[in-house]
């Protein structure tokens, strides 16, 4: 299989540090860590191939590293559309998405987030992007570069609501203040590893129980404490 995921002799993993509870940089050494870092680190040794990290800001970056081969693999929330091109594990990780409004919002529930005239500040090309894209009929998306700049981009174009990983707005909003998460979650996103369907059926399905495997171990559920992820749950069989 080295040759197959591994074709020009290393391992070249598309890291998206826009999503903290899957990587981030170490402030000590500057080189990313984190549970995809991790599980790439482990699919790597496995093949016997030396591994390259291809981090980037944001997730629609990490998907066009693998779509335009600068990449073998990838972490990524599930998707029909990117399924068009990406062959999905199932998921490994359960991530929360939520909204933040500020204090004196008369938003208090999601309910009320898809009316006209309400403004949703989302990073783009994130899942949270392309669910909302799809779910909400008469709020207005307003497209923020990065996932981790969107609280910031909410607030410097006084947008209405600002959505996102739950992890990252309550960091945000402990920074910022005067600003509350609504207190129930819009949809849960499904981080998976992800590889080429031009790689074939094979690859895919080796790709999948390396997934499997790595969640019954424990391995998952080790790697996120080791990095101190709270509010993430490792997936189930039925996920």
């Amino acid at each position: 299989m080295a040759s197959v995921f591994a074709p020009h002799g290393t391992l070249r993993a598309s890291i998206n540090l826009g999503n903290p509870v899957l990587a981030s940089l170490d402030p000590a050494t500057g080189q990313p860590v984190g549970v995809s870092v991790d599980l790439a680190t482990e699919f790597a040794r496995r093949l016997g191939v030396p591994l390259q990290l291809v981090a980037v800001k944001s997730a629609g970056l990490s998907v066009e590293n693998v779509n335009q081969d600068k990449a073998d693999i990838g972490f990524f929330a599930v998707d029909p559309k990117r399924g068009e091109e990406i062959a999905f594990t199932k998921p490994y990780v359960l991530i929360e998405g939520f909204y933040l409004v500020r204090d004196a919002s008369p938003i208090t529930r999601n309910a009320q987030v898809d009316q006209t005239g309400v403004t949703v500040a989302v990073g783009k090309g994130s899942a949270y992007d392309l669910f909302l894209t799809r779910e909400l009929q008469h709020a207005t998306l307003v497209r923020i570069p990065t996932s981790p700049a969107v609280v910031q981009g909410f607030l410097d174009q006084h947008l209405d609501v600002a959505a996102g990983v739950k992890q990252q707005l309550q960091k945000d909003a402990g920074q910022t203040g005067g600003l509350r998460l609504l207190d129930q979650r819009f949809m849960v996103i499904r981080q998976a590893m992800g590889v080429p369907k031009a790689r074939g059926d094979d690859a895919a399905a080796y790709l999948a129980s390396f997934v499997e495997e790595m969640k019954a171990s424990g391995f998952v559920k080790a790697s996120l404490a080791r990095h101190h992820i709270d509010g993430a749950a490792v997936a189930g069989e039925g996920d």
